[in-house]
Formats: structure tokens, C-alpha cells, sequence
């Protein structure tokens, strides 16, 4: 059997180890002088135009950013189901509610036609994803929250470096949080990064992540220790060097699948739109399961199902809402490794595996 190609894999360097040697030795560990650094070179890197906050983790990213919009107990932000449970459990956490809206089948992200049925006198704010990379409709995201005066927050923990009509994902809403763990297309070792519109959001915010206050010992408000560390910022300001590369990598992968792949759904690209390529997305319409089990007893070939139980139907929330493309997709989604580690061989492989398997169940 030949070497197990896996779904994800971080890529973690000399560089950062000896970014970490070079906190480790200055003494200072805690938030500080590294995690400024950070921040501004995020915010430039990603040419967001707008000043970004370090946090522990891509949900207190989303929840804190969601605090520091006025949002709370009697509110409404509506979701997609199809995402992973930080973003349902974000709004929540704020004693919010979640309200759950379809997605587009052709980018799996948030459907402005199922967003305005979702409206009631209680929404507050529409939480696009941008799922897999994909970045949601915001034009049309955008002109319902305008029409109704409501908030857009964005979760763009899988979409570092995409860009819709040549404008960065990150700064279109109030906020948007970008995910820093392990396997996203960079990290920090565990973290987040929130994009900011203005200074009175990111003061909340930064109030919000160190107990609620600026200078020590004058706590203004109930705050969390949300903090990020030098060692991890450390980590993400090397890793900033290498994303362009590492998504221009992925994206190549992506145009070889879309070349080669056959019996399967590759993922559609809107127009105008740059993928950041987190996953390589496709639908497998009979069975998916068996499909995924196939790809790695039979060539070692790992793949990840993002997300076989939709947010509505999870225990932890229960809604009766019918979201049909919600559905299908969490039945017929399988994600191929894309990640920049995999080699031209690797490609080769993941491609004869699919069409192999495709073919024989067609």
C-alpha cells in the first residue's frame, strides 16, 4: 500500500521553530510586542484596510467580535447550517439566537434568497461563511442588510487570501474573523484574527479579550482572556511569509483536479471570485461514504466530510427549519486533499483514485 496521503497537513518549519526559540528567549511570552507585530502585518498582507485584533481562537474571534456589535439576549443573526458549530455557537454564546438559512448549492455558502425569508423583527445581523475558501454572495448579502438596516459579520475562517471582484474577504462586514488553526491555509498553532471596521469595534474588542480593559487594574467592562501569546503570533508572522505561495499552490492543485476528475461534482467558481481553495470540495451523488472508504482501503487516499450533520440538526440546537440544499450537500460532500504538501504524484494518485472508484459505482 503506498504512503497514506492525508486530507490536511500543517506545515510547520524551521522558520517557526526558530521564531518560537526567539520568544522563548526574550522572557516575554504573554500578549505583547510580537502580537502587535502580528496584527499590522496581517492587516497588510491581506490588504483589508483596516486594523485586525489577535485572539486565542477563531470562535472567540467570533464571538467577541459579535459582543463588541451590540448583539445579545433577543437577538437574531441568521446563519448558515452548513458550516462547522463556531458559528451557530458564536452567536449563542451572546445569548443570541441563531437562525438558520439555506446555502447556494453552487458555492456552498449562505443563499440571499433564503437569508430574506429568515428575516423577523428580532434579526440583528447576517453571518455569511465563506465556506471552503469560496467567498459568500456579499453584493447581494449586502443590499438586504442595507434595505432592512442590519449588521454583516463575516466568518472567513477558511478563506485567508480569497477576494471577491478584487476586493479581500475580511473587509466587507462590521467584522470578520479569520481562523488560525492548525490545518487552515496558515496558522499560528491554535489562534484568530479579527478584522475590525472601525475603532470603536476593535477597542470592544480588544476590552473584550484581556478582562475588559486597557490599562491594568482598570477593568471598564466583564471581559475574557482571549488573548493570544507571542509564541503563536510569533508562529503566524513567519507563516504570512509563505500563504501567497502556499494558496498559489492550492489553487493549482484545484485547476489539475478540475482538469482530470471525472464521475464526481468539482466545485464551482462564481465569476470574479479568487478561492482561497481550504478544501477541495466535491459532490458524490451515491453513497459518499462508501466512496470515502474506498479512497483510503484501496489507495490510501484520506478525504474529510465537512459537514455530515448540518448545524439545525445538532443536539445542541434542534431547529425544524427545512433547508433542502443543506442537506444534500451534507449527504454528498467529500473533500480531496488540496493542501500545498501533496506532490505531483500525490495529484496523479487522488486523481486515478476518484475516477477509478466513480467508474466503477457508475
Amino acid at each position: 500500500m503506498p504512503e497514506f496521503i492525508p486530507p490536511a497537513r500543517p506545515l510547520i518549519g524551521e522558520e517557526e521553530r526558530a521564531a518560537v526559540d526567539r520568544v522563548m528567549r526574550s522572557g516575554m511570552l504573554a500578549q505583547g510586542p510580537e502580537v502587535a507585530s502580528f496584527e499590522r502585518e496581517f492587516a497588510e498582507h491581506f490588504e483589508l484596510g483596516r486594523a485586525c485584533v489577535a485572539v486565542n481562537s477563531g470562535t472567540s474571534g467570533l464571538h467577541l467580535g459579535i459582543l463588541a456589535s451590540g448583539i445579545g439576549p433577543g437577538d437574531e443573526v441568521i446563519v448558515p447550517s452548513f458550516t462547522f458549530a463556531a458559528t451557530a455557537n458564536s452567536v449563542a454564546l451572546t445569548g443570541a439566537t441563531p437562525v438558520f438559512a439555506d446555502i447556494d448549492p453552487e458555492s456552498f455558502c449562505l443563499d440571499p434568497a433564503s437569508v430574506r425569508r429568515s428575516i423577523s423583527e428580532r434579526t440583528k445581523a447576517i453571518m455569511p461563511v465563506h465556506l471552503y475558501g469560496h467567498p459568500a454572495d456579499m453584493r447581494s448579502l449586502a443590499d438586504i442588510a442595507d434595505a432592512r438596516g442590519l449588521l454583516i459579520f463575516e466568518d472567513a475562517a477558511q478563506a485567508h487570501g480569497a477576494r471577491l471582484n478584487d476586493q479581500p474577504v475580511g473587509s466587507f462586514g462590521q467584522f470578520a474573523m479569520f481562523s488560525l488553526y492548525p490545518t487552515k491555509n496558515m496558522t499560528s498553532g491554535e489562534g484568530g484574527m479579527v478584522s475590525v471596521v472601525d475603532a470603536h469595534t476593535e477597542r470592544q474588542v480588544r476590552l473584550l479579550r484581556n478582562q475588559g480593559m486597557e490599562r491594568q487594574y482598570e477593568n471598564e467592562l466583564v471581559g475574557f482572556n482571549n488573548r493570544m501569546t507571542d509564541v503563536h503570533a510569533a508562529i503566524g508572522r513567519v507563516q504570512l511569509t509563505k500563504v501567497n505561495a502556499w494558496n498559489s499552490r492550492r489553487r493549482a492543485n484545484a485547476a489539475f483536479f478540475d482538469q482530470h476528475l471525472d464521475g464526481v461534482v468539482t466545485p464551482p467558481r462564481a465569476e470574479g471570485i479568487v478561492h482561497a481553495y481550504h478544501q477541495y470540495t466535491v459532490r458524490v451523488a451515491e453513497d459518499r461514504d462508501g466512496f470515502a472508504k474506498a479512497l483510503r482501503e484501496e489507495f490510501s487516499v484520506g478525504s474529510g466530510m465537512f459537514y455530515p450533520v448540518p448545524n439545525h440538526r445538532l443536539p445542541s440546537f434542534r431547529s425544524k427549519v427545512e433547508l433542502p440544499e443543506t442537506e444534500r450537500a451534507a449527504a454528498e460532500c467529500l473533500s480531496l486533499p488540496v493542501h500545498p504538501s501533496i506532490t505531483d504524484a500525490d495529484r496523479e494518485r487522488i486523481v486515478t483514485a476518484v475516477n477509478t472508484i466513480a467508474k466503477a459505482g457508475s
